[in-house]
């Protein structure tokens, strides 16, 4: 492949053309109404007009893909993630076309896009699984039944579901009725299928993946584990790598977990394999994600491999050019996901102008944005703006950085979740690793972010103050000294 395509937009678009342009491949880029000026359209070699603002008139139409493909020449087609990055029918359409996905095949993104077929195909493997139910659920009878056998609390989870829609925590045989009825009707006004199945609910769980890579000659292999369980509305915020609580027995474990599944479905490109972990460290499937992640740059960083360097070459029928036992975890990444996001108002999106935008530089600072000064927050997609990402030879060196890169990041014009990072930095509960999926839940109150503001504004007023006093001091002493020399040297 000598050119590609890029299906996306913002950081995500120019992360993969950066990579692209150290290979000499060249890049197109499509971009939509909202998107004429953005940063990912001047960087590539081409672009190409797709269509009106809303994502169902441009990103999300894969025959305008498709056609601006052949308009450049375009051979591949990397869909960065979100979007079509998971849509089998669209990686059919892709090979049909003749042209090349920088993905898995549509076969494994069908399988692996339903949690239901996903644990089968996961069981042949012997994966361990959170108790519950092999396949869908239509009877709430039934259900109900079943639901105590496996014990309350219990969720009711969307089968072709993500982001924690359809998905219901049931803590009653009595609750149990209404709430499969909202998880069903919201499942199909989400996904367009109401099928949902049953697992126990676990109460303080870790969010730990596993990144794999898979290639087109049977070789698979993974590149350790993220923590991602600092989440708001079952998505993640901050993610870090490796995961402070995972011993080398268990990392063995899981990674070895991940490979199988993978292998299941003869995964080829990068993907990632989710585990929640309950208290005593026991860890059980729960899906996998077919394409790159959000938090991918924290795995480069422990690794030294480049993830969408390694997909370009797999796409290209190369095996992988490293073995398992050649990987080796150099010290510690954090991610902070910057949103355009009101975390003292539950995390609501914000729009607006960046009337102020510099971002933080320095050692171990990586910055993946595709915003610049001036620029506005398009309300049609995700509200992110950034991924602020830290490195450091251990987790308390990546996390003042990260205090740091917080510190420096400056940004007006629209609420961020900057203050919401440096609260999560500095909280013993993360400091310490001794946290779940429910950080925000047990720590993060709305006010919260504004009383340390207030605070840090009041300790800079006593300190500017106390500058201010000792300045006076100085210069009373300075002018006696002056006035008592001048009294000593005058002449008459």
């Amino acid at each position: 492949m000598q050119k590609i395509l890029i299906a996306n937009r913002g950081e995500i678009a120019l992360r993969v053309m950066r990579s692209a342009r150290e290979m000499g491949i060249k890049t197109v880029a499509v971009y939509s109404e909202a998107d004429r000026d953005a940063l990912h359209v001047r960087y590539a070699d081409e672009a190409v007009y797709i269509g009106a603002a809303p994502s169902s008139q441009s990103y999300l139409v894969g025959d305008k893909i498709i056609d601006a493909c052949r308009q450049t020449g375009a051979e591949g087609i990397h869909p960065g993630y979100g979007f079509l990055s998971e849509n089998a029918a669209f990686a059919r359409q892709v090979r049909e076309a003749g042209l090349i996905l920088i993905g898995p095949s549509p076969e494994a993104m069908e399988v692996m896009g339903n949690k239901l077929s996903a644990k089968a195909a996961a069981l042949k493997y012997n994966i361990p699984m959170v108790p519950g139910t092999e396949e869908a659920i239509t009877d709430v009878n039934e259900a109900k039944l079943r639901a105590i056998e496996v014990g309350f609390p219990i969720l009711i989870k969307a089968a072709a579901g993500g982001g924690g829609k359809g998905m219901r925590i049931v803590d009653t045989a009595n609750d149990f009725e209404e709430q499969m009825q909202l998880a069903v009707s919201e499942a199909i006004s989400a996904f367009g299928d109401g099928s949902v199945f049953i697992e126990r609910y676990v109460s303080s769980p870790r969010h730990i993946e596993i990144q794999v890579l898979g290639d087109t000659h049977g070789n698979i292999l993974h590149l350790f584990e993220r923590d991602c369980s600092v989440q708001r509305r079952h998505q993640k915020v901050i993610e870090e790598a490796p995961s402070s609580v995972l011993s080398p027995q268990i990392r063995e474990q899981m990674g070895k977990c991940a490979v199988d599944v993978a292998r299941s479905v003869s995964y080829t490109g990068a993907g990632t394999v989710e585990f929640i972990m309950d208290e005593q460290l026991n860890f059980y499937f729960l899906e996998m994600n077919t394409r790159l992640q959000v938090e991918h740059p924290v795995s480069e960083l422990i690794t030294g491999i480049d993830l969408v360097k390694e997909q370009i070459r797999i796409a290209r029928g190369e095996a992988i050019s490293f073995k398992q036992e050649e990987l080796e975890i150099r010290g510690h990444a954090i991610e902070l996901r910057v949103y355009a996001e009101d975390p003292d108002n539950n995390f609501l999106p914000d729009i607006g102008t960046l009337q102020t935008y510099i971002t933080p530089k320095g050692p171990g600072v990586r910055v993946d944005d595709g915003f610049e000064q001036g620029m506005e927050i398009p309300i049609y997609y995700d509200p992110m703006i950034a991924k602020l990402v830290t490195y450091g030879k251990d987790r308390t060196e990546a996390i003042k950085r990260m205090i740091r890169a917080i510190d420096e990041y400056q940004i007006t014009g629209i609420t961020t979740t900057l203050g919401f990072g440096k609260f999560v930095m500095q909280h013993e509960a993360f400091t310490s690793g001794n946290f779940d999926t429910h950080f925000v839940k047990k720590y993060f109150t709305p006010g919260v972010l504004q009383n340390s503001t207030k605070d840090e504004a009041t300790i800079a007023a006593l300190v500017m103050e106390r500058l201010l006093n000792q300045k006076t001091q100085v210069t009373e002493t300075a002018e006696v000294v002056h006035q008592s020399e001048w009294a000593k040297n005058r002449r008459f």
